[in-house]
């Protein structure tokens, strides 16, 4: 489930984003400034984020400025949104970084349609051709895991696994996003799957498989 962010000071608008997104089966939170955007941006990455131009502490051309310029956060899809209507205003949104924008008044399944669609060009574009780790290289083309150049059989659940931890090379991944991200939901109360698939998945790396190390109370990393 993809987690989106809505940067909304008018709490009627920010109410009826926030419901239609979540009946299209998102999570979603929503922030009326920028200030405690930033202070969430800092514990968890969204997929996206749905950003009024107007904030009272900040405007959204510099929000959207301030995320192009963090090596973290510079490729986050951004739709910004605003009352102006004049193309200039458009073009400064997206001069200044948004990948789209609405003008308000818009309708819900328009929202909803332009999120799904920047979230898969997003999705296509992030993903790399191959990945490489040592002695460990992935090829995404082929669906591939080579060692010291020769072929790691691995089942589709590690294949996708270690994707994960490769494209978030040497970054902290929670044991909630690699739950997400592979399994699709949480798997509440059946953790132990993921730690078995990461024992099965070094075992299979071999020596390289030390490349995988566990980060207390916090989940994985690819170091």
């Amino acid at each position: 489930m993809a987690l989106i962010y809505i940067v909304e000071d008018d709490k009627n608008i920010l109410e009826i984003e926030t419901y239609a997104l979540k009946n299209a089966d998102y999570e979603v939170e929503g922030f009326g400034a920028a200030k405690p955007f930033f202070d969430a941006l800092s514990e968890r990455t969204p997929d996206l984020v749905v950003l009024d131009i107007m904030l009272p502490d900040d405007d959204g051309l510099s929000v959207v400025s301030k995320l192009r310029r963090h090596p973290e956060y510079k490729k986050l899809p951004v739709i910004m949104v605003t009352a102006k209507t004049s193309e200039i205003d458009k073009v400064k949104g997206l001069d200044s970084g948004a990948d789209d924008y609405m003008t308000k008044p818009f309708g819900v399944m328009e929202l909803i349609s332009r999120v799904k669609a920047l979230l898969r060009r997003s999705h296509a574009a992030s993903e790399e051709a191959s990945y490489q780790m040592g002695a460990i290289l992935m090829d995404n083309a082929k669906h591939r895991v080579y060692v010291h150049g020769e072929t790691v059989e691995l089942t589709y659940k590690e294949y996708e696994l270690l994707k994960v931890l490769m494209a978030n090379a040497g970054m902290a991944v929670s044991r909630d996003i690699l739950m997400e991200k592979v399994w699709g939901s949480s798997f509440e109360g059946e953790s132990r799957t993921l730690d078995m698939h990461i024992k099965t998945l070094r075992q299979k790396l071999g020596e390289e498989g030390a490349h995988i190390r566990t980060v207390r109370n916090v989940g994985y990393r690819m170091e």
